[in-house]
């Protein structure tokens, strides 16, 4: 099911910046439309200051890729754009090139729910440069966000220790797809449900909701309140008790949850929207556990984050079920990842010569990796656990079985100084970056979202605990393979001496 069909009709190919398009006409222009590269998506910090960072949104890029093509009213409104010389901006020959153009790129990408650090490429895109360079706003757009918040919803299931996590930010979100990806995103990467109702009926995310202060003030009394919802919705209680005292209102809900249980229904829960959430929810839970009701759950929203959730609980909050919403789907402390699009490798035809690509930054974080790249993770065999990663040029593969891996000083931070790390004998790998398309043709069969959650737990599993941490986190190693880390560095140096030349 193509769910961006769903909720946009008309054609997404000019959602993109219209520097890839003044590009697109360049190389058109100088007919170099069919020179073949090689792009690279990859970020350059995590984000949240931790140790790990979530891939997400690949099925969104395949949505986004099918039957992509530029409409006649696309074309239209681009015939519209004018010059500094009041002058089309584009030839209208350029347009009907657009006009006839479809897709055929090879992507290879990094499964939904994988674990990855900083300059490893969770996208690389082969094609004709022209069809790259088109689809790098739309790629960044899809991958960053949803990257960004299945990060966050991971860090926040994390920081509950298996409680679980309800996504309530619907309200907050930044617009109507920022809600929908931001809600598909938080399941991923955790989230039990959500109150999105239309994210529950595009994505099959489960929705959770009961009422707001809203119903309560409507009543003239809380007891009032509270009783008229049991009798329309017996099944689906769980009363909101902060509205005006909520000792108060833990005693009325108690006392609806007796009259539930004698008409064969169960309080589900109470849920705490303000106040010490600490001296609250203990309470809460006293007073629910002396009237007999210890399944009742204590529900807790507002303003929550991972590190909040973590200090309450190392308080000794009585909390059974956590809201997250605004810090969560706006990724409040973090409004962006700052994923990038670089390209690593062009040559003048399918059958030429690969000429690698960097681009060079004072800020040696910045200087971008070279080649057709690939993400290569070892595991220890005894523990079970992620040991390094070692990115690659697939042009000069790595030996099978290296005993070391040389560190590269920009792979994660800029301090870092040459180095290396033993792996034990024959210790077991796997390639990160798998083929999705092929000549613009979708080669996988997708998991289900239930199953890349799944896939999102084991990789988490395999990750040392010092990684997990919420709080200063270990620097998880990732390495440049020898042959590419002395390729990069011959590179700079040409570039630097303003010495280029094409290195195979």
């Amino acid at each position: 099911m193509n769910h961006i069909k769903q909720l946009y009709e008309h054609s997404l190919s000019l959602l993109t910046d219209l520097y890839q398009l003044t590009m697109a006409y360049g190389y058109w222009k100088t007919n170099t439309i069919n020179k073949e590269a090689v792009f690279t998506l990859f970020f350059r910090k995590q984000p949240f200051y931790g140790g790990y960072t979530i891939a997400a949104g690949l099925e969104t890029v395949l949505e986004y890729l099918e039957d992509l093509h530029f409409t006649k009213t696309d074309l239209d409104y681009l015939a519209t754009l004018m010059g500094s010389d009041d002058k089309p901006l584009f030839e209208q020959a350029f347009l009907d090139y657009l006009g006839k153009l479809r897709f055929e790129c090879d992507i290879d990408a990094m499964p939904e729910g994988t674990v990855v650090f900083p300059h490893e490429p969770l996208l690389r895109v082969q094609g004709p440069l022209l069809q790259c360079q088109l689809l790098e706003t739309a790629l960044l757009n899809i991958v960053n966000f949803q990257t960004l918040i299945t990060t966050k919803a991971a860090r926040v299931c994390q920081a509950t220790q298996g409680e679980p996590v309800l996504e309530f930010g619907l309200r907050r979100a930044q617009g109507i797809d920022g809600a929908l990806t931001a809600s598909r995103a938080a399941y991923i990467g955790g989230c039990a449900g959500t109150s999105n109702v239309l994210a529950g009926k595009l994505y099959g995310i489960p929705v959770k909701g009961t009422h707001a202060h809203s119903w309560i003030m409507s009543f003239d009394s809380e007891d009032e309140a509270f009783r008229a919802y049991a009798e329309a919705m017996p099944n689906n209680c769980i009363f909101l008790v902060d509205t005006f005292n909520t000792i108060e209102g833990i005693k009325k809900a108690i006392k609806m949850g007796q009259w539930l249980q004698e008409n064969d229904y169960q309080l589900i829960g109470i849920r705490l929207d303000s106040g010490n959430f600490v001296s609250l929810s203990q309470k809460a839970r006293q007073l629910l556990d002396e009237a007999g009701f210890k399944q009742t759950r204590i529900v807790a929203s507002n303003d929550l984050d991972e590190l909040t959730i973590a200090n309450l609980k190392a308080a000794g909050a009585k909390i059974d079920l956590w809201g997250v919403g605004t810090k969560l789907i706006t990724s409040y402390d973090q409004p962006a990842l700052g994923g990038v699009y670089k390209l690593t490798a062009i040559r003048d035809s399918a059958e030429g010569e690969w000429q690698h690509r960097l681009k060079i930054s004072e800020e040696p974080a910045k200087t971008s990796n070279p080649g057709l790249l690939q993400v290569r993770r070892f595991s220890d065999s005894q523990q079970n656990e992620f040991i390094c990663d070692m990115i690659y040029n697939q042009l000069q593969p790595p030996i099978k079985e290296p005993h070391l891996v040389s560190l590269n000083a920009f792979s994660h931070h800029p301090d870092l100084v040459e180095g290396h790390t033993t792996l034990p004998k024959n210790a077991p790998y796997q390639d990160l970056l798998i083929p999705v398309v092929r000549k613009g043709e979708p080669v996988i069969k997708l998991p289900s979202l239930t199953q890349i959650r799944q896939h999102l737990q084991e990789q988490l599993a395999h990750c040392h605990e010092s990684i997990k941490r919420l709080d200063m986190p270990e620097t998880y190693p990732v390495h440049l393979e020898m042959n590419l880390y002395y390729l990069k560095q011959k590179l700079i140096d040409e570039a630097r001496h303003n010495e280029p030349r094409d290195i195979l």
